[in-house]
């Protein structure tokens, strides 16, 4: 029973199951049912049911199903964590002190923030009329989840949604879906009114195309490749729903000439191997001064080779594998193809042994990488860092924008004068300044160009899943008013 509908969990009467594989050792940690378009109809009739309800709730009333859920979700922070570990792979130790903390902390954030809608004063803007805001849930919110982040991807997409008001059908990805029902469960057993918060667990081509076409489903959002995200885009077009979407990433990973060398070395190890570089913000092109550029790949690929990878449930595993087989060797064809343009100083191959079982691949430094490179341009997705020389500002900067994407980037330098205008030249959704991943729930996240529009997390998430509308009070009492006589006079 991996589907949650209208307060319950329930089996798929699709006859489909699918089995979840943990990619560290290749055994299957559940075996699920799978979602067609029935159960997403259903799901989408109950969100539709319940919407009306929990939208009129008042603030105040769904802060506190929040804040008893993100309670709860601390009291399970463990049996999260295992969960998360094994169907995704992840080394416990990222889901223990990044995951889950990082969940919990969003839903706490937004059990206060569900009370602080924002608009504009109200006011005179016509000498005779009092004008106000009223800021409405749009409805039901048809969402798609990626498998990199489950557990966060399912928070991201739920609570803004939820907060302001709107019922949510969550469709997770199939081969990570465990922790996404779970966190429904426990939601709906803090008391968030049944149907409010739906999962269904199916394919894309079943359950991903019923919920993107379903009439009643008042706005998309969804994260992952930009290559969907345009298929998103066409459903959307059919009805005009809104939409919201997080797609790829080529962060750039600036180093100039006076950074801290040390720290630009070791921020590039943790930001592009996190969760084995499977992340759209993940560091993937260091963009390194020529005057430290020898040092700079010395000094990472010396960090890469010391990088433990191996039992994900062993807290001092630093790496785990890549989410199955099949993505393995897609990363691993990048890494081949650059063999003949380009130098594989570090990695660049899959581990023998006992981690042959899994779908594990070496932490892998790819260096003399110029901007017609392949390496360069396409999101490879996997432990991977290229290193590309720059010798002047204006170049760097440049070569930093010269991609598709703009979800995330960092400039490392000690000069707050360069620091000031990376944060302006560098086209991104986020630019961190020495320092490359951490995310805070107060602050947005959402990119630019091909890598989407809209925001997660902060309250500017609620730009995207409320309705702003303008009501407009007479303040006089005239039967006839004055600008009536531009259409006609009596």
């Amino acid at each position: 029973m991996h589907q949650f509908i209208n307060g319950q969990r329930v089996t798929a009467n699709s006859g489909h199951t699918k089995r979840v594989i943990n990619p560290a050792t290749g055994e299957t940690v559940a075996e699920i049912d799978e979602a067609g378009a029935d159960e997403v109809d259903a799901a989408v009739r109950a969100a539709r049911a319940a919407v009306r309800d929990w939208s009129r709730a008042t603030p105040a009333e769904r802060s506190t199903v929040l804040h008893r859920f993100a309670q709860a979700l601390g009291e399970r922070a463990e049996e999260f964590a295992q969960l998360e570990s094994q169907q995704a792979g992840k080394p416990i130790r990222l889901t223990r002190e990044f995951d889950v903390p990082g969940t919990v902390d969003n839903t706490a954030f937004f059990a206060g923030a569900a009370r602080n809608l924002e608009g504009k004063a109200a006011a005179e803007y016509s000498p005779v009329h009092t004008s106000m805001i009223r800021r409405e849930a749009i409805g039901v919110i048809g969402s798609i989840a990626p498998w990199n982040y489950p557990l966060q991807m399912a928070a991201w997409k739920m609570l803004p949604a939820v907060a302001a008001g709107n019922a949510v059908v969550l469709k997770p990805a199939e081969i990570t879906p465990l922790t996404s029902t779970l966190f429904a469960e426990v939601a709906h057993g803090a008391g968030l009114p049944a149907g409010v918060f739906n999962v269904v667990v199916g394919s894309g081509s079943t359950a991903g195309s019923a919920l993107l076409h379903h009439p009643d489903v008042n706005m998309l959002s969804f994260t992952g490749s930009t290559s969907v995200g345009r298929k998103v885009l066409e459903a959307a077009a059919g009805t005009a729903k809104r939409v919201h979407l997080e797609l790829g990433g080529k962060a750039p990973f600036v180093v100039f000439d006076d950074a801290d060398l040390e720290a630009a070395v070791h921020g590039a190890v943790a930001g592009s191997l996190i969760n084995a570089g499977q992340d759209c913000t993940a560091a993937t092109r260091a963009i390194v001064h020529r005057s430290v550029y020898d040092a700079f790949v010395d000094g990472v690929a010396t960090l890469f080779a010391k990088v433990r990878i191996g039992d994900t449930a062993d807290p001092g595993t630093d790496m785990g594998p890549l989410v199955s087989m099949t993505h393995r060797d897609s990363v691993a064809g990048f890494v081949e193809r650059a063999r003949s343009y380009a130098r594989i100083v570090v990695g660049g191959e899959a581990p023998g042994g006992d981690h042959a079982r899994g779908s594990f691949y070496l932490p892998t430094l790819i260096a003399d990488v110029t901007p017609a490179m392949e390496v360069f341009r396409e999101e490879i997705f996997g432990p991977v860092l290229t290193v590309t020389p720059f010798d002047t500002d204006d170049e760097a900067f440049a070569l930093a924008n010269d991609t598709v994407y703009g979800l995330a980037a960092s400039v490392w330098t000690t000069d707050v004068f360069r620091a000031m205008r990376g944060t302006r030249e560098i086209q991104s959704g986020c630019v961190w300044v020495n320092d490359h991943i951490p995310i805070i729930s107060e602050m947005p996240h959402g990119g630019v160009k091909q890598s989407g529009f809209g925001k997660d997390m902060s309250t500017y998430s609620f730009e995207e899943y409320t309705a702003v509308k303008h009501v407009m009070f007479d303040i006089t009492g005239d039967r006839e008013k004055a600008w009536h006589r531009t259409v006609f006079t009596a």
